[in-house]
């Protein structure tokens, strides 16, 4: 019932608050929410608008669109990241850790696929949407939390966009030793909810995230922008496209949720937004329970082996 009322009853705020003066991170924003976020971040007045793509020349082209669209010519700026490679997320994090500051970073970049295939290891989506999304936010936690330190009137924060898919699936693996290495075998992945899978593992270690280091230094939240017009879905079937058609909010719509993340205060941090606010009982029971929370601590285990593997020291971030 809540995901209906919010695709027919519910629009979310048309964004005013300004970024004046902020250096801003967007990923996956060439296309679809992540460009529209930057667009009005953009015609908010943000100084630097940083579109973090895995495809250049389509970051380029989205660069001239946003600034034609809001007439800011030299705000942004596009920066190449591969979400795949653990070298491109950490070139990246050392690129981010030069600049004299970073006000937000909306984490939106993510996968979407029913075909098996392998990056670093790990089944790609997992990859993608999980294992290095949390370890370029951990490689970016420096910049943000010294950008506070230096602005201590202004917050830092850092979005992830997850998803109310995330209660559509069951995570009985939680209780093998290794979860996400688990599911990484072939034989174990059920492709064909892959993409609400891996949003679940994500709010679980974003939970696990935001637990460990206070909203006074950096505001961690995650956001549920709705059903929205993406690219996301662009290998799915005829009946998402169908669904579309019937239910999903406009590109411009879906993308005012990734703004409300990137300007809420103090109290979305840890928590879970959707329609632009603080929903934290829109959570799943299972991600609420008792085994929720021993699932957060074992995925938050694995995922500091893997990363300290990859970059010994980076959960000295946290």
């Amino acid at each position: 019932m809540g995901f209906f009322y919010s695709q027919f009853l519910v629009t979310p705020k048309y964004p005013t608050e300004s970024f004046a003066d902020q250096t801003v991170l967007v990923t996956g924003a060439n296309v679809g929410l992540g460009l529209e976020a930057a667009r009005h971040i953009t015609r908010l007045g943000a100084a630097r608008v940083i579109l973090a793509v895995r495809n250049v020349a389509a970051g380029k082209v989205a660069k001239d669109d946003i600034e034609k669209s809001t007439g800011r010519p030299g705000v942004c700026e596009v920066w190449e990241v591969d979400l795949a490679s653990h070298a491109s997320v950490l070139a990246f994090g050392k690129r981010v850790s030069q600049l004299p500051r970073l006000d937000v970073a909306i984490l939106n970049a993510a996968i979407a696929t029913e075909k098996f295939s392998t990056a670093e290891g790990y089944e790609q989506t997992v990859t993608v949407n999980v294992i290095n999304t949390l370890f370029l936010g951990l490689l970016i936690m420096p910049t943000l939390r010294a950008t506070r330190q230096k602005n201590p009137s202004r917050t830092s924060r850092l979005t992830f966009v997850v998803s109310e898919v995330h209660g559509w699936v069951n995570f009985t693996e939680w209780r093998e030793d290794r979860p996400m290495k688990f599911v990484s075998d072939q034989t174990n992945a059920k492709m064909h909810e892959r993409y609400p899978f891996s949003k679940l593992l994500q709010v679980l270690l974003v939970q696990e995230l935001a637990g460990r280091v206070p909203g006074s230094q950096v505001v961690i939240n995650m956001l549920n922008p709705g059903f929205c017009h993406s690219q996301l879905t662009r290998e799915a079937g005829w009946y998402v496209s169908m669904m579309k058609i019937l239910l999903a909010r406009s590109t411009e719509v879906g993308s005012r949720t990734l703004v409300a993340g990137a300007t809420a205060g103090l109290e979305s941090h840890g928590a879970y937004m959707t329609d632009g606010h603080v929903e934290s009982t829109a959570l799943s029971p299972f991600v609420r329970s008792d085994e929720g929370r021993q699932a957060r601590e074992k995925l938050w285990a694995e995922l500091s082996s893997i990363l300290e593997g990859v970059h010994p020291g980076i959960m000295q971030n946290v």
